[in-house]
């Protein structure tokens, strides 16, 4: 008879969830978009923004948590001194249809520092740091990606890299809308650097990389 009880009680408690007479923030006093409105002079209701005002949800930046910026920020802070055009192509001497398929950007050590920078901010936590795929979400059981490391990703172009953070690839999401094109280049700088850094012939390495290579080297077979 208790558990009965409990049990209609229960009941009554959930369907006066499904109660339609509370329903003040449903039908509360507003105006709907482009509804008229007797207040104002012109008789529409939505209003002109302030002058001076920033539009919201326009553009991308990679230093907030939702990837938006305001219109009046994103024409004065991202032009690039290269021109590029959100899918990354080089608008340079006229070149509006090509797609880059090497990196346009000079490489610099600030172009490598920014990518570095913004690779272990939004890559390195399932690419791993440095580029095997070993992230700490993967050590979770989350997929691993592959490994930068591969002949295939090693003689893949530089277009790959940008527009799979561009558009994303199988599990990865884009990340369009949280880097821009020029961060997105100089991410694929610096994985062209990881590349090189595993892959790098030895004559190309100056004197004191070499001297310190052959000083591990011995070390090891002592």
């Amino acid at each position: 008879m208790i558990r009965r009880a409990l049990g209609l009680l229960v009941i009554a408690l959930v369907l006066s969830g499904c109660e339609r007479g509370m329903h003040d923030m449903y039908d509360q006093p507003k105006y709907k978009s482009l509804a008229p409105s007797p207040l104002f002079a012109n008789g529409n209701s939505a209003r002109t923004p302030p002058p001076g005002s920033v539009a919201t949800a326009v553009g991308e930046t990679a230093d907030s948590s939702s990837g938006q910026r305001g219109q009046m920020m994103a024409a004065t802070s991202v032009a690039p001194a290269l021109p590029l055009d959100e899918q990354g192509r080089s608008l340079a001497q006229g070149d509006v249809g090509g797609r880059a398929e090497s990196n346009p950007l000079p490489l610099t050590m600030a172009l490598l520092q920014r990518g570095q920078q913004r690779y272990d901010i939004y890559c390195a936590v399932c690419h791993g740091s440095a580029g095997h795929g070993d992230g700490m979400i993967v050590r979770r059981g989350f997929p691993a990606p592959p490994s930068y490391h591969s002949e295939r990703l090693r003689n893949a172009p530089d277009s790959h890299f940008f527009q799979v953070i561009t558009h994303g690839y199988g599990v990865m999401y884009p990340y369009a809308d949280r880097v821009p094109v020029r961060d997105r280049w100089a991410i694929v700088a610096y994985i062209r650097a990881l590349q090189l850094s595993r892959h790098a012939p030895v004559y190309q390495l100056d004197a004191s990389d070499r001297a310190q290579l052959q000083n591990s080297a011995a070390g090891v077979h002592r």
